[in-house]
């Protein structure tokens, strides 16, 4: 019982210094662009030589890369589906056990990523090259994104894609996940 009451204690504890240490903190995009956080993140696109176990990226710089997308004990990520020609972030690493081959552990689809996205009380559109528009009638409106080591950065907050699919976004932080679904312009009205 004693120790049981300690813990308890200890753990009240933290919580009030952990509380009052959230008034101390800046915010994630601040700490971002002060740091020197090197992206480790692979850009290109989808590759003919796609297939169901395997991703060939054809990179920015014009190499072409094949990622292994399971491995002896994983799968990969995959967010926003694997289409020829569309434009992917992906983090991969050798992998022992698959003859040094490259294994994809994540895969953001980022032409999947594109496009209007709303929840009840936030509405955007990412934009290719970086920028959002945003409802600036929203308290703290997204102004512009980035991928940085697979995670979405919608200045000012940093997310990780829970879920990208096609009418549907999860995004997650430390303050939970928030869904989106994709909205569709009226054609008629162009």
């Amino acid at each position: 019982m004693k120790a049981f009451k300690f813990i308890l204690t200890f753990l009240c504890i933290m919580i009030i210094f952990g509380c009052n240490d959230n008034k101390k903190k800046t915010s994630t995009i601040e700490v971002l662009s002060d740091s020197t956080e090197i992206d480790s993140t692979i850009y290109g696109r989808c590759g003919d030589g796609t297939a169901m176990h395997t991703l060939e990226l054809v990179t920015d710089k014009g190499d072409t890369i094949v990622y292994t997308l399971e491995g002896l004990d994983t799968c990969t990520n995959v967010q926003g589906g694997l289409f020829v020609g569309d434009r992917l972030a992906v983090i991969g690493r050798h992998v022992d056990g698959l003859n040094e081959e490259m294994f994809a552990e994540k895969v953001i689809n980022l032409t999947s990523l594109q496009g209007e996205w709303s929840s009840l009380n936030k509405k955007f559109e990412i934009l290719e090259g970086g920028a959002v528009v945003s409802n600036t009638g929203e308290p703290k409106p997204y102004t512009e994104w980035k991928i940085l080591n697979c995670k979405l950065i919608l200045v000012p907050d940093t997310f990780e894609i829970y879920t990208l699919g096609p009418d549907s976004l999860y995004l997650e932080n430390e303050k939970g996940i928030y869904g989106y679904k994709r909205t569709t312009k009226n054609k008629s009205n162009k």
